[in-house]
C-alpha cells in the first residue's frame, strides 16, 4: 500500500473532472469567464458575493478558485485571508484577479492565494496557469493522501505490536521473579537487559499511539478541574526512587508567594501526569550529579490573563544550541549517547498545545536544561 508512487495517487487534472468556482462582481466579465471555462470543459460556477462564496467553499470546496478582487461585499483580498485561516477547508488553488501591479501582487500573495493575475489575461496564458495550478492541487492532494496512509499504517502496526510486547512483558516478569524455576547467576544480567529492551520497546509503542491520537484529531481528552500541585507531588514520589538511585536530589517548590490551592486549571489528570513524567523523567536520566528542581508558579497579568508556569531545571549534561531547534519534534533526538526515542519531548509538546499553553527549552551545554510550560488559563 505504501510502496504505490506518487503519479497513481494523483487525479489526473482533466477539465471533466475539475471543478473551478469563479467570483467576479461584474457580470459581463462573469458570463464570459463561465463561458471560455465551459467551452474548455470545466464545470463551472459562478457567484457575485464574496461571503455566499465563503458560505459555498465551506460545504462544497472546489478544485480551483477564480477570484476577483472586486466582489459584490467583501473584496477579494479578505476572502482570500478567510480562506486561509480557516483550517477546516481543504487546499485548493487561489488565482487572484487583480491590477498586476507591485502592491497588488505582494498583497495577495502574502495573503495566501497562489498567483495574481490580470482581468485582462490571453486565453492561452490563462489557461496555462490553471492547468499550473490544478498540478498544484493534484500533487498536494497526493502528499496528503500518502500521509494519511503513512498515519494509518503506524497506527495499525502499533496496536498490532503492542498485544505480543505485553505479553512478552508479563512472561519475562514471571521469569525474573523465579515462577518458572531457579534462574541461573549468569543469566540474570542479560535477563534484566531483555526485559529493559522490552520495556522500551512498549514504551516507544504506547508513545507512537497517543502521537497518532492527537495528530488525526481523534484523542479523546477529558478536561476538570485539576490541581498540578498534586498531579507534580504525585509524580515526584513516583520518580523520587529513580533519582535517588542516581544520588540526585528530586524537589518540587512553589515560586514567590505562589499558594498550591492557587494551582488549578482545566485539563486531562492522566495527559498531565504523563507530561510531567516525562520532562521530569528526562531531566533525571540525562543528569549525572546534582539535583532536578520541579517549580510551579501561579502568574497573574490582569483580571482575565494568567497562567500556571511549569519549570523542570536540571543540572545534566545539556543541550547544544543546534539541538535546540529541533527538540520537540518528532524521532528528532540530540547527539548524546543517551537511551531514548525522540518522541517524549515530541508528546509533551502536544499535551501541552492541548491544554492551551507554550513549551520552551534553555540549555546550556555541560550545565543542565531548564524547561519551561506556560499554560493559559481561560476564563470562562
Amino acid at each position: 500500500m505504501l510502496s504505490k508512487p506518487l503519479t497513481s495517487t494523483v487525479r489526473s487534472a482533466s477539465p471533466e473532472a475539475t471543478r473551478i468556482l469563479v467570483v467576479n462582481a461584474l457580470p459581463n466579465i462573469l458570463c464570459s469567464m463561465h463561458s471560455l471555462l465551459r467551452k474548455r470543459g470545466y464545470r463551472v460556477n459562478t457567484i457575485q458575493s464574496g461571503t455566499q462564496a465563503l458560505f459555498q467553499l465551506q460545504h462544497y470546496p472546489p478544485d480551483l478558485l477564480l477570484l476577483n478582487i472586486n466582489t459584490s461585499d467583501i473584496d477579494g483580498y479578505e476572502v482570500t485571508r478567510r480562506i486561509r485561516r480557516n483550517p477546516e477547508l481543504p487546499f485548493f488553488p487561489i488565482m487572484l484577479i487583480a491590477d498586476h501591479n507591485h502592491i497588488s501582487v505582494v498583497r495577495g500573495l502574502a495573503l495566501g492565494a497562489d498567483a495574481v493575475i490580470h482581468p485582462t489575461i490571453k486565453k492561452r496564458e490563462l489557461f496555462a496557469r490553471i492547468l499550473a495550478m490544478l498540478r498544484l492541487k493534484y500533487y498536494i492532494d497526493g502528499q496528503v493522501r500518502i500521509n494519511h496512509q503513512h498515519e494509518e499504517f503506524i497506527a495499525s502496526l502499533t496496536h498490532d505490536l503492542r498485544t505480543p510486547l505485553i505479553a512478552a512483558d508479563h512472561v519475562l516478569h514471571l521469569l525474573r521473579r523465579g515462577a518458572f524455576g531457579k534462574t541461573l547467576p549468569e543469566m540474570r544480567d542479560s535477563l534484566e537487559q531483555v526485559v529493559q529492551s522490552n520495556h522500551t520497546l512498549l514504551e516507544m509503542v504506547d508513545a507512537l499511539l497517543e502521537i497518532y491520537q492527537y495528530e488525526a484529531g481523534c484523542k479523546d481528552l477529558h478536561f476538570h478541574n485539576i490541581n498540578l500541585w498534586e498531579v507534580g507531588q504525585s509524580v515526584v514520589r513516583e520518580l523520587s526512587l529513580l533519582a535517588l538511585n542516581k544520588g540526585l536530589t528530586l524537589n518540587l517548590n512553589l515560586i514567590g508567594d505562589t499558594d498550591e490551592t492557587s494551582l488549578w486549571l482545566r485539563g486531562d489528570r492522566l495527559e498531565l501526569r504523563r507530561l510531567l513524567t516525562n520532562l521530569i523523567g528526562n531531566a533525571i536520566r540525562y543528569t549525572d550529579t546534582g539535583s532536578v528542581e520541579i517549580r510551579l508558579q501561579r502568574l497573574i497579568c490582569d483580571s482575565e490573563n494568567d497562567s500556571i508556569i511549569l519549570e523542570v531545571e536540571d543540572t545534566g549534561i545539556g543541550i547544544a544550541p543546534a539541538e535546540q531547534e529541533f527538540l520537540f519534534d518528532r524521532f528528532r533526538q540530540g547527539n548524546h549517547q543517551r537511551r531514548g526515542n525522540g518522541l517524549g519531548l515530541y508528546l509533551s509538546r502536544q499535551i501541552v498545545e492541548a491544554h492551551h499553553g507554550t513549551i520552551r527549552v534553555k540549555s546550556e551545554v555541560g550545565r543542565g536544561s531548564l524547561f519551561i510550560v506556560r499554560f493559559n488559563l481561560l476564563h470562562e
